[in-house]
């Protein structure tokens, strides 16, 4: 048997002409405060819990300040000034001539400015203004001596000599500035030594403490992952009573690191350790660590161990963990590259604290194939917890908690539903149920029906229904023996899927479809599934060939899933009897990412040639078997593409009654929803059967 999972997908590829897959545009409803699901709303991390956003509050207050300071200056110079408002200042030259001319007629003098007054009121000679009129007049001397005083009185001048007032306000207006300046840069200092929001704050952690008045989010929130669950209910223990496990001379795990396919909740299952332990929770994301400034990454990852120590006992996150801790080595720049520095002092911070002191590191990735194997190691990272796509049993939890508070219908059967989405994630299950939800509420339904949820899953599963699509009849007679030819040979072959459904309606980019729903989870293929499962694939290209006498381009993506399927027969499950049980080329692949980066040659091309040979006698095989079935069921072959381009859904009932010899009626259609509804198409596989010519490369299965 083989420890995989071939590829199961088959969709017709309109002829000759490439559209755009159309897209229908949903209003999405206001995120609320408290989601359905118990998660709580994350806000910006630049907005206060009233959300208000701390930069315009700091707008305010500086520009405040900024407006006080010059009015502080003004002021400073109007009350440094004996200059009062009715007096003009005049030139040495105009005070000369005033005098000779005996025009003043008394003066005051405080220090060296003398404070005169006219005989008559004169008349301003600047040309930047209008002219006004004046009497008092100040003009500063410099210095008074017995000669000036003499002048004076041969003038008839009345003067008098004034001390200058002390005036403590113009003395603070005076010194004002300078407070301001110093209390200005006081404020620079302290954002420099401040928290990660200070404006200088380049080696601060970036780490947010998730507030306790937040609902919190358990295990209860959280489904299926249940060995994930039990791996962590050990972290939990050792946080609410540490010395059950300290007295019998064991220490909890330093780090836990969470790895995954990418949706599969592993954020969600550390807030939930969170939620369940009640301690402090910090979160930080791997790639807040480095930035432009050298050094940062560094600085920072020493405060957010600070911080974890001064709120022990607490759990620190990082999700996306390969953002800091690839390889080292692997990048441009060599030992000192500034990844590698911050990479060097988490180890050094993972190893310097110790168990006791109740700081749990938990990080997320779904690529563990990239970290540095010093990260990896017992001491630092212990324990390695996988959170998996989930079986059966999985995603109905799954469906249970993202329904609950979703008025469903009767006819609901979350069961079924899980059994026909094998390879989702519970993030694509959880946009399963809210497509549902704005289908139902787009046709004023009360409820989520199971058309709705259906529905979705095409939706999501295989593309928006083309509805305007224009077929030419020539081309849907064709698809419909095109995808009977599918089933029809699933059905012959006993040790196929069961077909599910069968449609000609355009979704995404493929004009028909083709659904298998297997009974059970199949974790290992037999060889006799495998030889089947070519069998069907090519019975599409096979129907076309008997019925219309040629072949066309809308089975190109069957040719590209039946060859990886062969390749993978003869190379990786050693199913070929002239090979033999042995393994042919290396794969470099993302582990949880599920893409194939590489393949490596490590065979001759004598062993090349006999693999290329192996790979075409098992795919001849399977058309010579697929082309004697349905030559030996012509008339139930036409029987069904009839059927089909009648009604352009047929279920697993259906084709059973067409095998049979019966007839369908409009009322066992009507009775499955399908005249009011054609595009309740359902699919079950976990990519599904479609042999649309996408990318060439087939989709694999995992149910």
């Amino acid at each position: 048997m083989a420890q995989l999972d071939p590829k199961k997908h088959e969709d017709r590829e309109h002829v000759g002409i490439t559209e755009e897959r159309e897209e229908e545009q949903l209003s999405q409803p206001k995120e609320p405060e408290h989601p359905p699901n118990g998660q709580p709303v994350n806000r910006k991390p630049t907005e206060d819990p009233d959300g208000k956003k701390p930069w315009r509050r700091i707008s305010k207050t500086l520009a405040f300040w900024i407006i006080f300071l010059l009015v502080a200056i003004s002021a400073s110079k109007f009350l440094g000034s004996n200059t009062t408002n009715d007096e003009v200042i005049l030139s040495y030259k105009e005070y000369k001539q005033f005098l000779n001319d005996g025009k003043i007629v008394s003066a005051v003098i405080i220090e060296s400015e003398f404070h005169g007054q006219l005989v008559e009121p004169e008349f301003t000679t600047s040309d930047r203004g209008p002219q006004r009129s004046y009497e008092a007049f100040t003009v500063n001397l410099g210095v008074i001596d017995a000669e000036t005083r003499a002048e004076w009185e041969k003038q008839g001048v009345d003067f008098r000599f004034q001390q200058k007032p002390f005036n403590w306000l113009s003395v603070f207006f005076n010194f004002l500035p300078w407070l301001l300046f110093v209390g200005l840069w006081l404020f620079i200092l302290r954002q420099m030594q401040g928290g990660p929001k200070g404006a200088f704050s380049f080696g601060k952690s970036r780490a947010k403490l998730v507030s306790e008045d937040r609902p919190k989010i358990t295990f209860q929130d959280v489904a299926g992952a249940d060995e994930a669950k039990q791996e962590l209910q050990e972290i939990i223990d050792f946080l609410r009573d540490p010395r059950k496990f300290q007295r019998l001379g064991g220490r909890i795990p330093k780090g836990v690191l969470l790895v995954g396919p990418p949706g599969t909740g592993k954020t969600y299952m550390a807030k939930a350790v969170a939620g369940e332990a009640n301690v402090p929770f910090f979160s930080m994301s791997g790639s807040d660590f480095v930035e432009m400034f050298v050094g940062v990454g560094a600085s920072r990852v020493r405060d957010l161990f600070e911080q974890g120590k001064t709120q022990a006992p607490c759990i620190i996150f990082i999700d996306e963990m390969d953002a800091v801790g690839r390889h080292r080595g692997a990048g441009i720049g060599g030992g000192h590259d500034e990844r590698e520095q911050t990479l060097n002092q988490l180890l050094v911070e993972m190893d310097g604290f110790e168990s006791k002191e109740g700081v749990i590191l938990i990080a997320a990735t779904n690529r563990p194939d990239v970290l540095d194997p010093a990260l990896m190691r017992p001491g630092r990272f212990d324990r390695q917890v996988i959170v998996d796509l989930p079986d059966v049993k999985g995603r109905e939890a799954v469906l249970h908690v993202h329904t609950k508070n979703t008025p469903l219908a009767k006819d609901v059967d979350l069961k079924v539903l899980a059994r026909g989405t094998p390879g989702l994630s519970p993030a694509d299950l959880e946009n399963l149920v809210n497509e549902a939800a704005l289908l139902a509420s787009r046709h004023d339904r009360s409820r989520v029906t199971m058309v709705d949820l259906e529905n979705a899953k095409d939706k999501v599963m295989m593309g928006v229904e083309r509805k305007s699509m224009v077929i030419s009849d020539k081309e849907k007679r064709l698809t419909s023996y095109h995808e009977i030819g599918h089933a029809l040979i699933a059905k012959l072959i006993p040790e196929s899927d069961p077909v599910h459904k069968v449609t000609i309606i355009p979704r995404g980019r493929g004009l028909g479809l083709t659904t298998y729903l297997p009974i059970d989870e199949r974790h290992t293929y037999p060889q006799s599934y495998c030889h089947a499962r070519l069998a069907y694939t090519l019975g599409g290209r096979i129907a076309e060939n008997i019925v219309f006498g040629e072949i066309t381009t809308g089975a190109t993506n069957d040719y590209a899933q039946a060859t990886e399927l062969a390749r993978r027969m003869v190379c990786d499950w050693g199913m070929s009897e002239r090979l033999g049980p042995l393994s042919y080329g290396q794969k470099q692949e993302e582990i949880f990412l599920g893409r194939d980066m590489a393949h490596r040659r490590d065979y001759s091309e004598k062993t090349a040639e006999a693999i290329d040979d192996e790979i075409k006698r098992m795919i001849t095989e399977a058309a010579e078997r697929a082309d004697e079935l349905l030559r030996a069921n012509l008339d139930t072959m036409h029987r069904m593409a009839e059927a089909l381009l009648e009604f352009e859904v047929l279920d697993d009932p259906q084709l059973d009654k067409l095998m049979a010899g019966e007839r369908l009626e409009k009322v066992d259609i009507e009775e499955n929803g399908r005249a009011s509804a054609p595009e309740e198409a359902d699919k079950e596989s976990v990519e599904g059967e479609t042999d649309s010519d996408n990318d060439g490369e087939p989709s694999e299965e995992t149910g």
